[in-house]
Parts: C-alpha cells; structure tokens; sequence
C-alpha cells in the first residue's frame, strides 16, 4: 500500500487507440498487439506496470510486465489467438519493495549503516509473504528470517537485491492502490484471410 493510500500512479496515452477508445483496433488471428502507456507518479517511488487482456465473455485477465521505454514510457504485447473481441488495458502501482531496494543501493554505496533498512525490509518481505501461498510464502518468511539474522550487513545486504527475491516479490505485489486505466480499450480480431480481402478491396475490377 502506498504511504497515504491514494492511487499515485497516473497512466495515459495508450496506444493503440481509435477515437480514445470508442472503437476497437483490429487485428487478425495470430498477430501481436504492441500497446505501450506513459505511468509515472509523483515522487521517486518505483512504479510496476502491467499490460492486462482477456478474451469477451471471460473473467479471467491475463497480464505481462510492461518494460520501461524510457521517458515514462512503458510497453508490452499479447498475442491474439481467438476470433471476436478482446479487450486490453493497463494498470500500475507503486513498487514498495523496488523504492525500498533502490534506497538500499544508495546507503550501501555511501557505506552507511543500513540495520534498521533491513528490518524495513524484512517487513516488506513478510507483506509479501501473507500474500503468498504455498511454497512462496514459506520462502519469502525465510528470506526476512535472513535480514533480521545476526548475519553480516554486507551479507544480508546481497541478500536484500537477490534476483531470486525480486522475482519472488515481483510475483506477490501489494495492487490494493492499483491505478487501472479510465477504460477498457478492445481489439475485434478477424480470421487470417480477412487481411487479404481487405487487400483486394483495393483494386475493384
């Protein structure tokens, strides 16, 4: 959750888009739909971002992370694989644990004592961890078990950015202040030889 449990992340100008949306985009059976959305938020917290589809008539979002461009620009494609619409959107979050980890990297290479950031992140990492289930929450408790260890700060510190960790983390995110884009946007994907129809509308005999 964020600090003051607003929704701080800010997202707009997907592309693709038709007339901000009223109409669907469309594509044909296989193709790869590349949306990318500007996300940022006030602030130098961490942002996740997702990109979320699913087929009409289901419930069930799939979602990918969206890469950073650059210039709080962030993208990521799905690929279309059934007939009819599909509707895609984006939502992100603050990243408690990547902010917390990038304040880490500062202390650590300025040699300051980082005990008590540690402990902070033992507690980030045991949110994590009641969000889990199964073997993810058991490794998650132990991996803060270890940053509130007597081990050395430099060991624990490693610890602290395993990319092992991250990963773990990145998979049981808090989304309770998830900002989802204004509206849900569609793709209507036709059958293959759609394309080629289209193509020989070009030249009428």
């Amino acid at each position: 959750m964020s600090q003051d449990g607003r929704q701080r992340v800010i997202i707009e100008g997907i592309t693709p888009q038709v007339d901000c949306g009223r109409f669907p985009i469309k594509r044909v059976v296989g193709d790869e739909v590349h949306v990318e959305a500007d996300a940022f938020t006030d602030g130098h917290d961490s942002i996740a971002v997702v990109l979320r589809w699913r087929p009409e008539g289901t419930s069930d979002w799939a979602e990918t992370l969206m890469e950073p461009l650059g210039n709080d620009r962030w993208g990521a494609s799905f690929r279309v694989v059934e007939l009819g619409r599909t509707a895609y959107t984006v939502e992100g979050w603050i990243d408690r644990y990547g902010s917390w980890e990038q304040d880490l990297e500062k202390r650590v290479a300025a040699d300051q004592d980082v005990s008590v950031d540690l402990r902070i992140g033992a507690t980030l990492i045991e949110d994590a961890a009641s969000r889990a289930a199964g073997s993810d929450g058991e490794l998650l408790a132990a991996w803060a078990a270890e940053l509130r260890s007597d081990a050395p700060l430099h060991v624990r510190s490693l610890r602290a950015r395993d990319s092992e960790l991250l990963a773990l983390i990145r998979r049981h995110p808090d989304r309770s202040t998830a900002t989802t884009y204004e509206r849900e946007l569609s793709v209507v994907v036709d059958p293959v030889r759609g394309r080629y129809s289209a193509w020989y509308e070009l030249f009428p005999p």
